[in-house]
């Protein structure tokens, strides 16, 4: 196994603050951004239909897996509020400044750089498949991160319209390196897009539980939603649905080369 797909957030890269106070000042920027492009739309109806908008968004991309990118939320909220002809660089434009403010908040994890470095020397290919509702704000982290130099794909959910855990994402990189599912590995954080994605695949999956919250072990990858959790309890008690659980579970990127090497000397 020497194709390795590795997540971003929280598996590569942490946050430094909380988000909520990060998140208002990304919203703050973006607003001040579309008035200097000249859109005289009020802050606060600004501010607040465009967080209805994402959350109708997220809400759906959460259903389908899909992912119709924050440059379409933004144009459809302002196309609804009357300024149906912005142009598409004021847009970007706008969304960018937004993403700066994120982006400042992330750190490298302290054995990324060298692991991946490593993980190179032993001869690896590497490859990102990160979700997203912008594709130049991963294209930005992984420049301002010293990610790409060693990386053979950069894919996003924004970039390809399909967000993990969906098959389509992880078919792409596949074929980018010309592999079947079971000569590859992924690494990621969140059970149910990253490790429920590979596993149904049949790519060996590993889970870094170093960011892992409390309630992320893995489970049923039902989200918050009550309802959800109990049609599942009741399929996986009929046989219907398995629960997610990762071929191996590792607390630091650190321990991948050693993982590897086991894996080697057990293959077949």
């Amino acid at each position: 196994m020497n194709i390795l797909l590795f997540d971003l957030g929280s598996t590569l890269i942490y946050a430094k603050e909380p988000w909520p106070p990060v998140l208002a000042r990304a919203d703050r920027e973006l607003v001040r951004a579309l008035h200097r492009a000249g859109i005289p739309m009020d802050g606060a109806a600004l501010h607040g239909d465009f967080d209805t908008f994402l959350d109708a968004y997220y809400a759906q991309r959460d259903k389908d897996n899909l992912e119709p990118t924050t440059f379409v939320v933004l144009r459809d909220m302002l196309a609804e509020n009357g300024f149906g002809s912005v142009p598409d660089p004021i847009l970007r434009r706008a969304l960018g400044s937004m993403y700066a403010v994120t982006e400042r908040n992330w750190r490298v994890e302290e054995d990324a750089l060298s692991t991946l470095a490593s993980l190179r020397e032993a001869g690896c290919c590497l490859g990102m498949i990160s979700n997203t509702s912008d594709d130049n704000n991963v294209q930005a982290l992984v420049d301002q991160c010293g990610f790409r130099p060693f990386f053979d794909l950069i894919l996003t959910s924004a970039g390809c319209g399909y967000r993990k855990p969906h098959a389509r994402i992880f078919q792409i990189a596949l074929e980018h390196f010309g592999i079947q599912p079971g000569q590859a590995v992924m690494v990621g954080d969140t059970p149910e897009a990253d490790i429920a994605g590979a596993n149904r695949l049949g790519i060996y999956s590993v889970w870094i539980t170093r960011r892992a919250g409390p309630g992320s072990e893995p489970s049923t990858g039902t989200g918050s939603d009550p309802s959800a959790a109990l049609r599942q309890a009741q399929d996986i008690s009929s046989g219907q649905v398995p629960a997610i659980q990762p071929k191996a579970v590792i607390q630091a990127l650190s321990e991948l080369p050693a993982l590897l090497a086991s894996l080697r000397r057990t293959s077949p």
